[in-house]
């Protein structure tokens, strides 16, 4: 094929790419090398916690000629996700109130995104036959941020997540290896963060250590996701009603005003997962779990952690009777890591049960109180 037809090729697949249902459609080639240095520094200095997994192939992670042997592109994808009409600045401020991070309130995105993109590979085949393919939806280890930075889908923001003037930072990437000889995109070159600091500022644990910078040790989601033992006891009190991730630094984000609501029914809330109660999901029995979340990202927490998760926002709820009994019906559960995140919810509601008591007493009666325990 000429230079001419690779051309018109790259625009044709940007198009069928957007006919599929993906937002943006870019293409970068497959040198990664320049952002190695960025994810050394932050395995160095610890900053992935119990993701040892990112610390291993570092090879993979800068080549995709590791993946697909004679790779010479990658096809970016951006698939938007935010499900309309969902009020999470209410559901953040009511701490009786569940706050599921909404990439994870409908359907999980792997298999749609990877169907997508297969179909993607097969209307390319179908044109110019004889090439390599293969699709990646958080398969491989492989910086996909990067990727779309290359390819112009946005810029890595001080949140570390990648931006875009049109559609913020709500949405999904994926994407498409190839050794098709396509012409490469420019990068978005302006940083659109300029000196905004919101999202440092905002992030309820200051698990963004510095623009670009993230101690994934001390981030909600890490913590609610990832991590798989007890949540540290300093960070339990900063989680609030987050029982999944956390969105905060995507809700303060400027850029996120203009951020268009996904079309894809896929991600729609299940279940109330955008306005649940807390004690509501904490009583669902392992199968109930496993029914509900079918489907869902959230599956792969496992009932134990679902409820440890769980356990810690409604310690950090306003002090409520039916919270209390409800954790008290969880202290016979057979798991030391929930028993152990149930009783310090416990303690925390008596907290303020007493503190509730101390301030609806009378001015004197505060005064006797003291005088008489000192």
């Amino acid at each position: 094929m000429s230079a001419l037809d690779f051309e018109t090729l790259a625009a044709d697949i940007k198009q069928w790419g957007l006919d599929l249902g993906f937002a943006a459609v870019g293409i970068c080639d497959v040198d990664l090398t320049a952002y190695s240095a960025d994810l050394d520094a932050f395995i160095a200095k610890g900053f992935h916690g119990e993701m040892d997994y990112m610390a291993r192939n570092p090879p993979y992670r800068s080549d995709a000629t590791q993946l697909l042997p004679g790779a010479l592109r990658i096809i970016s994808v951006r698939l938007n996700y935010l499900p309309p009409n969902t009020s999470m600045v209410k559901q953040l401020k009511n701490s009786k109130k569940a706050y599921i991070s909404r990439y994870a309130v409908g359907g999980d995105y792997h298999k749609l995104m990877r169907k997508r993109l297969a179909r993607l590979a097969k209307q390319i085949n179908e044109r110019v036959a004889g090439y390599g393919y293969r699709a990646l939806t958080d398969s491989a280890p492989l910086m996909e941020k990067p990727i779309a930075e290359k390819a112009g889908l946005g810029w890595i923001g001080k949140n570390t997540l990648l931006l875009s003037k049109e559609a913020g930072s709500w949405f999904f990437l994926g994407e498409l290896l190839t050794t098709l000889p396509l012409p490469v995109d420019k990068p978005v070159i302006q940083d659109g963060c300029q000196n905004c600091q919101a999202c440092l500022n905002i992030c309820p644990t200051g698990a963004l250590v510095n623009a670009k910078q993230i101690d994934a040790r001390r981030c909600i989601s890490y913590l609610t996701i990832e991590h798989k033992t007890a949540i540290p006891l300093e960070l339990r009190p900063l989680i609030g009603n987050r029982i999944y991730g956390c969105d905060d630094c995507q809700l303060i984000c400027p850029w996120n005003r203009y951020a268009p609501a996904t079309t894809e029914n896929h991600f729609y809330a299940r279940n109330h997962f955008d306005s649940a109660e807390l004690v509501d999901l904490f009583a669902w029995d392992e199968k109930t779990f496993t029914e509900k979340t079918e489907g869902s990202a959230i599956r792969r927490l496992g009932h134990s952690r679902w409820l440890r998760n769980i356990a810690v926002a409604m310690g950090n709820a306003d002090f409520d009777r039916t919270i209390v009994a409800a954790l008290e019906q969880r202290l016979s559960y057979p798991d030391a890591l929930v028993k152990e995140h149930v009783e310090w919810a416990i303690l925390q509601q008596q907290e303020k049960k007493n503190a509730v008591h101390l301030e609806n007493l009378p001015l004197k009666k505060i005064t006797a109180k003291l005088n008489a325990h000192y």
